[in-house]
């Protein structure tokens, strides 16, 4: 057993890294609130402003698209919308599809009616089901529609096909609303790589601070009419209340850090992934690997041990000093059946999620693959005993 915890759940949040705890002590030294006139509020509004060039660069757009939230959950809510105008037309839109794997932030998280909603299927693997889509869009033709879908499926690290879909909903003049939440720092995101109208992602998942996320519009002209936060006019009066100047500063931190890193780290962790999920199959010969099949982020495997719940080896695991998680980690602490493997139409309802990041080295794969054996050879004898 590990002297020392593990931590492979970097989807569910990441360390916080050097750089953004620099970066928060920094602000945090002279604390003032980013519109106030005086020198203090002016030095908190420059590094406001400077968080913002840096997520503006990286995502590819104009600095004053870029509304900072609170996470992506804020910024979900804020950008399904029917109320988007686009330059002067400010015709709602009237239909907003959503894969079926999406994060329950978008599930849930949307501001058009029950009726105006449609969720669009997966395929086995994982993926969006361009099909799917062509056919809702073609039954939905002349009616303005939106489409909302991940990057990187949060639970299988699972890439999505949003270029091929971005260019069947803008031919149809619709708009896309990418959740770049797991993609920021995985793969290349950008308003280019993406097609994309608007792109969110939270701090946290980067190895930034909770409490900070941002939503990002690809040009001037996409217009959100109805803020859900109103008050003093803060982020071009698209989201009231004072800026979190030490969180976003952090934020803007881990966003560079990760970037930076992107390719170095891909390579670096794909091979561990690839090792852990080998030596997965060593200790279980039945387990399943959710989306192997599909383009994934170098840092996620999703599995399942046939007879084993993946909530009794999340248990033991973290019993024997191993974090990770099954599943999405936003359901209130609690373990679910997970609705992305029923939409890929898996028999397994659960999985364990084992998500790798910067601060993993190969000692910790080494580790796990113990542990994992003596959990599942323990688990297994009981039952037999019994």
């Amino acid at each position: 057993m590990p002297k020392s915890r593990i931590y492979l759940d970097h989807n569910a949040t990441a360390p916080l890294r050097p750089e953004a705890r620099a970066a928060m002590l920094a602000v945090l030294e002279v604390p003032a609130n980013a519109s106030s006139v005086h020198a203090e509020g002016r030095a908190a509004k420059a590094a406001l402003e400077q968080a913002r060039a840096t997520i503006a660069r990286g995502l590819g757009t104009a600095a004053r698209n870029v509304t900072f939230t609170s996470g992506a959950t804020e910024a979900a809510n804020l950008v399904l919308t029917p109320a988007i105008h686009r330059g002067k037309d400010a015709a709602p839109v009237n239909v907003l599809l959503i894969g079926a794997g999406e994060h329950p932030a978008v599930l849930q998280g949307h501001r058009f009616p029950a009726e105006a909603v449609e969720q669009l299927g997966l395929t086995p693997d994982g993926t969006l089901s361009l099909a799917a889509l062509d056919d809702a869009l073609a039954r939905h033709a002349g009616r303005r529609v939106m489409l909302a879908l991940q990057a990187v499926n949060n639970e299988t690290g699972v890439i999505q096909p949003i270029r091929e879909a971005a260019a069947r909903v803008h031919s149809a003049g619709g708009l896309v609303v990418c959740d770049a939440t797991q993609a920021i720092g995985r793969i290349e995101t950008t308003f280019q790589t993406t097609e994309s109208d608007f792109l969110f992602c939270s701090s946290h998942k980067l190895g930034g601070p909770v409490g900070a996320g941002a939503l990002a519009a690809a040009r001037d002209d996409l217009h959100i009419s109805q803020t859900l936060l109103r008050g003093g006019g803060q982020e071009f009066g698209r989201r009231a209340g004072t800026e979190n100047v030490a969180g976003i500063a952090g934020f803007a931190a881990a966003f560079e850090a990760a970037g930076g890193a992107r390719e170095t780290e891909a390579g670096r962790l794909a091979p561990l992934r690839d090792r852990l999920e080998r030596r997965v199959a060593e200790i279980a010969p039945d387990a399943v690997i959710f989306g192997a099949g599909a383009p994934r982020a170098a840092c996620v495997s999703a599995f399942a041990v046939p007879g084993l719940p993946a909530h009794t080896l999340l248990m033991a695991l973290d019993l024997a000093g191993v974090a990770v998680s099954s599943g999405s980690a936003c359901s209130s602490g609690k373990v679910r059946e997970s609705h992305v493997l029923a939409a890929m139409g898996a028999k397994e309802k659960e999985a364990l999620r084992v998500s790798l990041g910067w601060s993993t080295r190969d000692d910790d794969v080494e580790q796990f693959g113990m542990v994992l054996a003596e959990v599942v050879d323990r688990i297994r004898s009981r039952r037999s005993v019994a």
